[in-house]
């Protein structure tokens, strides 16, 4: 027997080998991209461009200004591009000051429904009846605001905020909705891309930074205040 079995083990094995042809895959789409991965060490002189426009923020955050539609603009952008854990205090700050400020009775629907969705994003206690200004003698919501697409977005945005009680904000979503759908297709880029994007998915249920190319679909459009946050992600 253990003849038997060492004869077993001194038997060689042979492997048949059989020579399949290769898939004939097609080239993917993100060609060489992935197959050098930047290197997370930067130089000098990058890491002192990055903390001046770090710096340049900050101080656009905390300088004055005369109303809120120049301030809350600045926030939002620097909340939607991921880089807000920068300055939290001088937003919480901003905004502080935004809210205790009484000049909001002439302020058009963008930047209502602005300070609104950036108060209710930071706990502030922000009533919907700001937005009965925007309704007519019929209770209903203007028909000039149709034109407004900007400002229609704003609110939708805002709309989606909304706690139960807030009929007005329901309101506020069906109305916005039907008249975005529709204006959707007439509307130019990147205006149109944004439009569709909010309508598929709200702020408030993104992330920030996954929603970049759907809110500032090209960095050439965007004003400096926007380009300086847009250097600053990491």
């Amino acid at each position: 027997m253990a003849s038997q079995v060492s004869q077993i083990h001194a038997s060689p094995i042979s492997c048949n080998m059989e020579n399949r042809p290769k898939a004939d895959f097609h080239p993917g789409i993100w060609g060489d991209v992935f197959l050098n991965c930047p290197d997370k060490d930067i130089d000098i002189t990058t890491q002192l461009r990055y903390e001046e426009l770090k710096e340049e923020v900050r101080r656009m955050l905390v300088a004055p200004m005369d109303t809120s539609t120049q301030k809350l603009p600045l926030i939002d952008a620097v909340q939607r591009l991921g880089v807000n854990y920068h300055f939290e205090k001088e937003i919480e700050d901003a905004l502080e000051a935004i809210y205790h400020d009484n000049n909001e009775a002439d302020n058009d629907l963008r930047t209502t429904s602005l300070r609104f969705r950036l108060h209710k994003e930071h706990g502030f206690d922000v009533p919907c009846e700001v937005f009965y200004k925007f309704k007519d003698e019929e209770r209903n919501f203007k028909s000039s605001l149709t034109n407004d697409v900007q400002g229609l977005l704003e609110l939708y945005e805002a709309s989606c905020m909304r706690v139960h009680g807030e009929d007005i904000l329901d309101e506020a979503i069906s109305f916005i909705t039907t008249h975005l759908t529709v204006a959707a297709a007439t509307l130019d880029y990147p205006l149109s891309e944004q439009v569709t994007h909010a309508l598929k998915q709200s702020i408030r249920r993104g992330l920030p930074r996954s929603r970049l190319g759907d809110t500032f679909p090209y960095t050439r459009i965007l004003n400096p205040t926007r380009r300086h946050c847009w250097s600053l992600q990491r």
